[in-house]
């Protein structure tokens, strides 16, 4: 094997790899199986749920995530009502033993939902699910509009260990840049809002790459964010994807998922902002959890991290949530464009009980996709892999499995090769090109579906 060409000049911003295989790889499954059948021979003593509220007040530039904008009058309740079915059919589908040792609110944003829609949302977890919100790490996205004195109160009332809140920029101009509408007041008042809520775990997102921004404007980021002593903070490079609202602006035009071209001066950009934001984060006693998580040292770990589910067992409500067994991962309909996001949310709503009981879009993971995500969501931890768990699961080591990948991670300098025996770990540089080495452990299959995807 010639290692020589495996070092050719990498794009270092590819694709975020928060799951995989991703929703674009999914196809309507033909046979929809019952979730009866998928479940019944499934661990599911510990079992991670995931509700999805597909609403927000606006939708930022950069956001190809499943959302609309605002809801008319009745929709929310109707998805609620939804939400109530579907959790009905799932539980009964589960079978008995099933256990949640996790939970989560995302979106969308889910604090979109007003206070006692909150509160009958939570209902839903744990009288529809079983779910014991106040004994398990429950963790939820929120935007600073929505963080409101009355809503924090149901959250926290409710055993929320961990806030997410979606700040992006404590520059003015900045949110303006990313097509998200907001003042840093208003930032910091619901800062203030979150603290007194009593929440044990806040984080705050930001983001780096936005148009306009410099390293002297990313560190009064960085220290607006700092001055509120989170316990985590995400780092999260901006994409500009298709049908996003930057996207059809025409703000650094996008390319194809696996162009020859790309804007280097923006990668040089990113990659500068990163390893500042890095090093400024670290220098302030904060650990690096992956790429894009840092934690404050000290602070507990409340199931707010990369979502790395190696083992399985998600089970997803509402219209853009996934569930993961061990042989299917499997969701409803996927979309970014708002019109297709309007006509599944709609669909969603009106279906009865009995369509919530089968499985209807979804991939397979066969012996090696499982293989390929569990190294990917190993190895894009700082902590790595180590090898002796993975081969008690497959009873085969990642070197005979990948021999061609590992072998140009090493080669780019993306190992560590100071890592304790018996654990793949990757180097500082390999951290910050996670979104170019994560892409390469997709399996042509994976590659080739997600190609012929219709866009929509």
């Amino acid at each position: 094997m010639n290692i020589s060409t495996l070092v050719p000049t990498v794009r270092p911003y590819q694709s975020y790899v928060y799951a995989y295989p991703h929703k674009t790889a999914y196809r309507p499954l033909a046979d929809r199986p019952a979730l009866r059948e998928l479940w019944a021979a499934e661990p599911k003593d510990a079992l991670s749920l995931y509700l999805h509220i597909p609403f927000c007040e606006v939708r930022c530039g950069f956001c190809n995530l499943f959302t609309r904008i605002g809801a008319p009058e009745g929709l929310v309740a109707a998805y609620l009502d939804a939400l109530e079915r579907q959790a009905g059919a799932v539980r009964e589908g589960l079978g008995e033993g099933a256990r949640f040792a996790a939970a989560a609110f995302g979106g969308g944003t889910p604090t979109f939902l007003e206070a006692a829609e909150l509160e009958r949302l939570c209902d839903i977890a744990e009288k529809g699910m079983g779910a014991d919100l106040a004994a398990v790490p429950l963790s939820v996205e929120a935007s600073p509009a929505t963080a409101t004195a009355d809503r924090l109160a149901v959250l926290a009332g409710r055993g929320t260990t961990r806030l997410s809140l979606g700040v992006q920029s404590f520059v003015d101009a900045e949110a303006r840049s990313a097509v998200r509408p907001q003042r840093r007041a208003d930032v910091e008042a619901a800062l203030g809002r979150i603290r007194e809520a009593g929440i044990p775990v806040l984080n705050i997102d930001l983001i780096y790459g936005i148009e306009g921004q410099t390293e002297r404007s990313w560190r009064r980021s960085l220290d607006a964010a700092l001055a509120w002593r989170p316990e985590e903070l995400y780092l999260y490079p901006l994409y500009v994807r298709p049908l996003t609202g930057l996207g059809r602006k025409g703000s650094r035009e996008p390319k194809a998922e696996w162009a020859a071209e790309w804007d280097a001066e923006w990668d040089e950009q990113r990659l500068r902002l990163y390893r500042a934001g890095r090093d400024h984060l670290l220098a302030h006693g904060y650990e690096q959890v992956s790429m894009r998580m840092f934690r404050a040292q000290g602070a507990p770990s409340t199931g707010g991290g990369d979502h790395a589910c190696q083992t399985d067992g998600m089970v997803g409500l509402g219209c853009g949530a996934r569930s993961y067994t061990s042989a299917l991962h499997y969701s409803f309909d996927y979309a970014v464009d708002m019109r297709e996001i309007r006509g599944i949310v709609d669909d969603y709503v009106s279906r009865p009980a009995a369509d919530f009981a089968h499985a209807e879009h979804g991939r397979p993971m066969t012996g090696d996709e499982a293989r390929r995500r569990h190294l990917l969501q190993s190895v894009l931890q700082a902590e790595g892999m180590e090898l002796a768990g993975y081969r008690a699961r497959f009873g085969t080591d990642p070197a005979e499995d990948f021999p061609v990948e590992l072998a140009g991670f090493a080669a780019r300098g993306w190992l560590d090769p100071d890592a304790a025996p018996g654990r793949l770990r990757l180097s500082p540089e390999g951290l910050a090109y996670s979104d170019a080495l994560g892409p390469e452990l997709f399996s042509s299959a994976v590659r080739a579906a997600m190609a012929t995807y219709d866009l929509k």
